[in-house]
């Protein structure tokens, strides 16, 4: 980790200035996030963010051809299409991302459609996973991750990891990002989460800048890091503390951002 000491109000002040410059709509792409845009109903929305943080792993542009193939199956109403064609296979044998098949993205989509069929819209079986954990919050999200994993082929790669596993589930965490907070870049409708109940979707580089702030000595990317990581920003903003988390990741993606946080020390 850094031994560096780094200024905690400088930090903050560091932290709330990145959201201020770079949490803007015109500088999501490229990100997944960005096809969530393109569709005005919340329903369709919630859709289309399952799909774009599932394949959310790997090189960027590699993610954004992935996605864009995926949604072109589905047409200009996903949400309507799963619910009649839910049970078809819908993507060619054609497709693969990384470790994802075709196989595995139309059990995906099969499991997103029985879920809609079931339960009318993706936030409504949210609501279901906490009511039946008594509104624990990780114990709901095993039971959002096992529905949408019904069906996965023997050994093949999660595309919506449970915290049960102790993983840091960054695509999980992503999607609810996605959907739970509201601003400029963020679209967000749901109302059965709270943003100050959301963790940090944490990766591999999250993670670099989180060594460097010194919020976590953790080498490897976990569940209990990515809590750990949240609560030191819940500290700067305890009602929305994932709302750094876009603005911080633009280090490596946009050009002239330093990663070295020297003059927070």
């Amino acid at each position: 980790m850094n031994s560096t000491v780094i200024d905690t109000k400088k930090l903050k002040a560091f932290c709330e200035g990145m959201y201020y410059v770079y949490a803007r709509r015109e500088l999501v792409y490229p990100d997944p996030l960005w096809y969530l845009y393109g569709y005005d109903d919340p329903l369709d929305r919630e859709v289309v963010g399952l799909i774009a943080a599932s394949l959310a792993y790997g090189r960027v542009s590699q993610i954004m051809k992935s996605v864009e193939r995926v949604l072109a199956c589905l047409g200009s109403r996903p949400r309507e299409f799963l619910l009649r064609n839910g049970d078809s296979e819908i993507v060619p044998s054609s497709f693969k991302h990384r470790f994802t098949t075709s196989e595995d993205m139309n059990n995906f989509l099969k499991n997103i459609g029985g879920i809609l069929r079931k339960y009318d819209s993706v936030e409504n079986f949210m609501g279901e996973c906490l009511k039946a954990s008594g509104g624990e919050l990780f114990s709901s999200l095993d039971k959002f991750s096992d529905e949408l994993s019904r069906n996965k082929r023997e050994g093949s790669f999660s595309l919506m990891s449970a915290p049960r596993d102790g993983s840091p589930c960054k695509r999980l965490f992503l999607y609810l990002r996605w959907q739970v907070r509201t601003d400029e870049v963020d679209p967000g409708h749901w109302r059965v989460f709270s943003p100050s109940e959301l963790l940090i979707p944490l990766d591999t580089h999250m993670l670099a800048i989180s060594r460097t702030l010194g919020f976590t000595s953790s080498s490897v990317p976990s569940l209990n890091a990515a809590k750990l990581i949240s609560n030191h920003f819940s500290s700067f903003s305890k009602t929305d503390p994932t709302k750094y988390d876009f603005p911080l990741t633009r280090f490596g993606i946009r050009s002239g951002l330093s990663k070295t946080f020297t003059s927070l020390s």
